[in-house]
């Protein structure tokens, strides 16, 4: 089962793939600013959602690893309780020592088993989590840069065409009227649009 996040990042690639590419151009497309907004913004709101099950997974490392202590503590309890009634008998003194250390060391190595098995349950609980954050996260950083690039891509297209509008406006008028576009009046026109192409750069 997926995911709220992989729901979602796979809602924003099917939007991508549907997107058409750009004139003369295989790898750069045209987005729709507001679908791609409504498609980060339903990503950034279940983001914290998964972040806090990531988390919850974490924290059981803990609770398994008092399972285990507890599991533990109760083996080495029940050793001491024999070792106790073994001992306490006069007549199988010798015997209940021997049983005794048998038990204890047998609980010890169990106990330790035990251990061993949740610290790594844990840490394969706890790595596998930072695992799945980092991968979500990477594809987050990567629609992102995409996105950026398909924005920087369209203003500079958007920049040259209000530059060729510039220039062909500019012809026609010295065409309409050569005579006002004379000696300084041109020189004086020619530093002003010149002015207002680096304001809009």
């Amino acid at each position: 089962m997926s995911s709220k996040i992989e729901q979602c990042i796979d809602e924003i690639e099917e939007y991508i793939d549907s997107c058409k590419y750009q004139a003369l151009s295989n790898t750069k497309i045209i987005v729709n600013k507001e679908t791609i907004d409504e498609l980060l913004r339903e990503l950034r709101m279940k983001t914290p959602d998964e972040l806090k099950r990531v988390q919850k997974i974490i924290s059981n490392q803990e609770a398994i690893l008092n399972d285990a202590k507890k599991k533990a503590e109760a083996l080495i309890e029940a050793a001491t309780v024999q070792t106790n009634e073994l001992i306490s008998e006069h007549e199988i003194m010798q015997q209940a020592y021997a049983q005794a250390n048998e038990v204890v060391t047998l609980a010890s190595q169990q106990a330790k088993e035990i251990l061993d098995n949740a610290t790594r349950e844990a840490n394969e609980v706890r790595t596998a989590a930072m695992q799945y954050t980092d991968d979500m996260l990477g594809k987050l950083e990567a629609i992102i840069s995409e996105s950026m690039n398909g924005c920087d891509m369209q203003y500079r297209n958007l920049l040259g065409i209000l530059k060729n509008c510039d220039e062909i406006v500019r012809t026609n008028r010295m065409e309409l009227h050569p005579e006002m576009l004379t000696g300084e009046e041109a020189v004086s026109e020619g530093t002003s649009d010149a002015e207002l192409s680096a304001d809009m750069l």
